[in-house]
């Protein structure tokens, strides 16, 4: 989603790939695409898309995902 953007590089979202376990559900539940899987763990591929819905923090059912939303 390249063409959204809100501002640049204040999002708080971070991912700590030590605590991804694979799902894949932060890839389905992104509403702006901001995560693809690169083997066998997300990868944050389009940080400025991030809206901090909290979706993906939400869903993870390893903890590995954290957003402060309305910081950013």
């Amino acid at each position: 989603m390249k063409e959204f953007r809100h501002y640049e590089d204040v999002s708080t979202l971070v991912l700590d790939k030590e605590l991804c376990v694979g799902c894949t559900l932060c890839t389905q539940v992104c509403p702006h695409h901001v995560f693809e899987m690169a083997d066998r763990k997300a990868e944050i591929v389009d940080f400025n898309a991030c809206m901090e819905c909290g979706a993906c923090v939400n869903n993870c059912p390893s903890g590995a995902l954290s957003v402060n939303p309305g910081v950013g």
